[in-house]
């Protein structure tokens, strides 16, 4: 991903400028800043949900011929929400199981999602600590089941790039390092891109390779600062 001069601004009040990434496979950057500075706004600009007031995102990927807009390879991205997006009334698997959508016909939806998928969707259910009742509905779940239920979805999905927006936020320290070190297996082993909005400054420096830090007091002050550790193993 290739981002060139960009800016969002909200009203008379720019949130960031003149900010220029490359974010390449393998990458992990950790987005940070107090709340309020724009997180979730540069994520959603990223991604292609928002339009920016200046500048360009082009992504690159392996089997497309030329850099394309986000919105174009939208199916690429695996995009975790901070309000999660679960459909409430279907169970965990089917929202897992939703994450290939874009891969499958409607007739073939209709008639059920093929037994393989749901075997790797049960396994990530597994993998979170949330596979006792897959069958259960979604709104029958506590924040952080649901949290980790969205989590699933988007590693089911496979895409080239992880946008995660606070994804840790209503899990204790166990399952937050569970996650985070399953988006850091997708970069490191599968060579994915993660873009992850971050507070804890234990987990930036764990599992980020980069911190872009957004400052409320300067929108054209957007840091970027490459994190340096050994080597560990990156599954909690």
């Amino acid at each position: 991903m290739r981002v060139q001069d960009l800016g969002f601004r909200r009203g008379e009040r720019w949130l960031f400028r003149h900010l220029n990434i490359e974010l390449r496979a393998g990458d992990f950057i950790a987005v940070v800043g107090p709340s309020g500075v724009g997180k979730t706004t540069l994520l959603s600009c990223l991604c292609g949900l928002l339009q920016p007031d200046e500048g360009s995102v082009s992504l690159s990927l392996p089997h497309e011929a030329a850099a394309c807009a986000p919105e174009a390879l939208r199916r690429n991205l695996g995009i975790v929400f901070q309000d999660l997006q679960l459909i409430q009334n279907a169970d965990l698997l089917t929202n897992v199981l939703c994450g290939r959508l874009a891969e499958l016909s409607c007739l073939r939806t209709f008639l059920g999602f093929p037994a393989q998928y749901k075997i790797e969707a049960f396994a990530l259910l597994q993998e979170l600590g949330i596979a006792r009742e897959p069958h259960k509905w979604v709104c029958e779940l506590s924040g952080g089941e649901q949290q980790r239920v969205a989590i699933a979805r988007a590693l089911f999905q496979q895409p080239e790039i992880y946008f995660a927006d606070e994804p840790v936020s209503h899990l204790d320290s166990y399952y937050a390092g569970r996650v985070l070190g399953l988006l850091k297996q997708a970069a490191q082993v599968e060579r994915k891109a993660v873009f992850c909005v971050l507070h804890n400054a234990e987990h930036i420096q764990r599992f980020a390779d980069v911190a872009l830090s957004l400052n409320p007091h300067d929108p054209a002050d957007c840091r970027l600062r490459r994190l340096h550790r050994p080597t560990k193993e990156v599954n909690s």
